[in-house]
């Protein structure tokens, strides 16, 4: 007889569970915190600058995630916490040899020691509410990235870590990595351009449009609820189906022949 009977009951809701989404005043991380709103949490938002008009339903506090001392003294205060969602971080483009490496290991500090600072001192939190950790990874962390190659190397760096805490950490407190494709945000046009090079490059990608932020804030709700219950070291990809290589659009041998199932 199953000892561990499938509880079908299991769904994503987050009723009186505390949420803190770090970076979560705009774009990716302002969806992920609508997102959990929507499942009933009570939100936490932090970043190093208020926003101009904040997730309606959230609670921003102020926090620099660079400042070690200051994001234990953060964590300390908070009465309890349930989900910690990784989010902050990001890079501009800036090929390798137009910096010092000094300013490379900035983007690396933000993107990855900043996640395992604040996952630190959550610890004892999540512990406590058998909670769990959710990071926001990118598709930059496993290919080549041009023009943000420190960027890259910390997402890559941050899916691991995420499964190493998961191992360490269970079976106490959840942890898996949303690994996030191209996203239609207020800044996309610093990333792709106007309108129709933002058409052209929702064109490449085989759902044929780029993530909405609501995309990404489903996926780590259900990350954090009930219905994942048992996954943890998991990397969730979240992209839209991915790249078509492009060795395909250059060959020419089988052009306009479809595969058929």
């Amino acid at each position: 007889m199953d000892k561990h009977p499938v509880d079908n009951s299991r769904d994503q809701s987050l009723d009186g569970r505390t949420v803190l989404v770090t970076g979560g005043t705009r774009g990716v991380g302002a969806g992920i915190a609508r997102a959990f709103v929507d499942a009933g949490a009570e939100v936490l938002t932090c970043a190093r600058r208020p926003p101009e008009g904040p997730v309606k339903g959230t609670e921003f506090r102020p926090l620099d995630l660079r400042d070690p001392d200051a994001v234990r003294e953060f964590f300390a205060a908070l009465p309890r916490l349930d989900v910690l969602v990784n989010n902050a971080g990001g890079a501009p483009y800036r090929p390798l040899v137009d910096a010092e490496a000094e300013r490379h290991a900035r983007i690396i500090e933000l993107n990855l020691l900043a996640p395992l600072t604040a996952s630190l001192a959550a610890y004892e939190h999540l512990k406590r509410a058998k909670g769990s950790v959710v990071m926001i990874g990118s598709v930059s962390g496993s290919r080549p990235s041009p023009g943000s190659a420190a960027y890259g190397a910390a997402k890559a760096g941050l899916e691991n870590l995420a499964r190493s805490m998961a191992v360490e950490w269970a079976p106490d407190i959840r942890v898996n990595t949303l690994v996030v494709g191209m996203v239609r945000t207020e800044l996309s046009h610093l990333h792709y351009g106007g309108e129709d090079a933002i058409a052209a490059v929702s064109r490449t990608v085989p759902l044929g449009r780029l993530a909405d932020p609501s995309d990404i804030g489903a996926a780590a709700v259900f990350l954090a609820s009930d219905a994942a219950a048992y996954i943890s070291g998991a990397s969730l990809l979240v992209h839209g189906g991915g790249e078509r290589p492009a060795f395909l659009d250059a060959a020419t041998a089988n052009k306009g022949k479809r595969v058929e199932g």
